[in-house]
């Protein structure tokens, strides 16, 4: 029975992707969220492009908000598709998420739309992001939400030139025991901060690889349209294994391993030491092939070590920070109920620090609910634009340094290297027409 509904749901869904069935059904801003108690005219709508694994995962963050409703996804993958419509509707207890297979046409024809949330792979973040914010939506881009320096530059200036409020899931800036460890850098309690330390991901390399897996025959265009697939990246054969996530470590789709986590950690690391709107000027090339133990080094004086095999040596989890100063260290990873610290006085107030964090930004402990928040205030989020280039901007560099192999100075004013024409060539990619900024 369950396998001749999604055969079912299968078939419809490419039906509607073929242009078969009429115009898909309008969901109008009148129908109510679960418990329905937010009136309409408080909620937001929201729609989804490329929802997948960690997509679904955001979902359920946002689903239970009462005043956001989720009407309508699109996705290349006709399966995946599915898995976020039956989601949506077992949530609202109906058959009204409506599904797309075409961005273009999906964000022309949803104008209902308020706010997207963007999950796609790497490759595609900034330019859905663009996509989405010229066709007056606001945004909820997974991370790493750059694949270049010039892209992220665009996310910002699109932002701006249409008003939109962008929020990249860098969601640890929203978390108790990542804040606590930041308010007690800034109130000072760690003395002269020195240096910070960056989690990278400790798998696959900084040095990506450059070639392509084997051809397979391309399925149908309704099932996975391949060359939407592709984008804006070079035309690569057809694999199913892209389309399952082993696009990861190919230069072509991937940020590499100080992409993976360091979207997350240097964000952190970044927004703790007063550099939000900034970005390192010196990296240090390290002969490895990952990137572990690089030196980056800020304006302000504030080295950032890049570590990558830290199990406990700095913190015990992944996507970890340490702060070292003159008067003591603080440190946080994922899965800690609070900070460790070099003295226990620096966490007795914990609780205090958090709700005075809270009390003196207006910002909530949920990072959708941040965003949320904003798209009805129109304030900028915590991980707006700004944060989320200039961070990811020092991930590009310290590729940049790995992929070269020397040291490297970077103007973070000028957005360019120092007296280096050939890593600046690296700043951008060509991108494949028509997915063209």
């Amino acid at each position: 029975m369950q396998k001749q509904r999604n055969e079912r749901s299968r078939r419809t869904f490419l039906k509607q992707s073929a242009g078969l069935l009429a115009l898909p059904t309008i969901v109008p801003s009148v129908v109510l969220g679960r418990n329905g108690s937010v009136p309409p005219s408080e909620r937001i709508i929201l729609g989804g492009i490329g929802v997948g694994n960690r997509g679904r995962h955001d979902l359920r963050w946002m689903l239970p908000e009462k005043d956001v409703q989720f009407v309508a996804t699109c996705d290349l993958n006709c399966e995946r598709g599915l898995l976020v419509k039956d989601m949506v509707d077992e949530w609202y207890g109906n058959q009204d998420c409506v599904l797309y297979n075409n961005m273009l046409e999906f964000l022309a024809e949803r104008t209902d739309i308020d706010a997207v949330l963007i999950a796609t792979g790497d490759r595609w973040h900034a330019l859905a992001a663009i996509m989405a914010m010229r066709a007056g939506k606001d945004v909820y881009s997974e991370k790493p939400s750059s694949m270049t320096v010039a892209q992220g530059q665009a996310v910002v200036a699109t932002a701006r030139r249409y008003q939109r409020i962008y929020q990249t899931g860098t969601q640890r800036l929203s978390q108790g025991n990542f804040t606590s460890a930041n308010e007690l850098l800034r109130t000072g309690r760690l003395g002269k901060v020195h240096t910070v330390r960056a989690h990278i991901a400790p798998w696959d390399s900084a040095e990506m690889s450059h070639d392509w897996l084997p051809a397979e025959p391309e399925p149908p265009k309704e099932e996975v349209d391949w060359d939407h697939w592709l984008g804006p990246c070079p035309w690569r054969p057809y694999n199913s294994a892209y389309t399952r996530g082993r696009w990861r470590g190919y230069y072509d789709f991937h940020t590499s391993c100080i992409g993976e986590w360091g979207a997350h950690t240097i964000a952190q690391c970044q927004v703790a030491i007063g550099a939000a709107d900034t970005s390192a000027i010196k990296y240090n090339y390290v002969p490895n092939d990952s990137g572990d133990g690089m030196v980056t080094e800020f304006a302000n004086g504030v080295r950032m070590v890049l570590e990558r095999d830290v199990e406990k040596k700095y913190w015990r989890g992944s996507c970890g920070v340490r702060y070292e100063g003159t008067e003591g260290w603080v440190a946080v990873a994922d899965g800690y109920d609070r900070p460790e610290a070099s003295s226990p006085k620096l966490l007795e107030d914990f609780s205090k620090q958090v709700r005075d964090y809270q009390l003196r930004t207006g910002r909530p402990m949920s990072h959708v609910r941040d965003l949320f928040d904003c798209i009805k205030s129109r304030r900028q989020t915590i991980a707006n634009p700004v944060v989320m280039h200039r961070s990811m901007t020092t991930v590009h560099a310290a590729n940049i340094c790995m992929w070269l192999k020397r040291d490297m100075r970077f103007d973070p004013v000028q957005e360019r290297f120092v007296n280096d024409p050939e890593a600046n060539r690296l700043l951008s990619r060509a991108m494949r027409a028509p997915w063209i900024i």
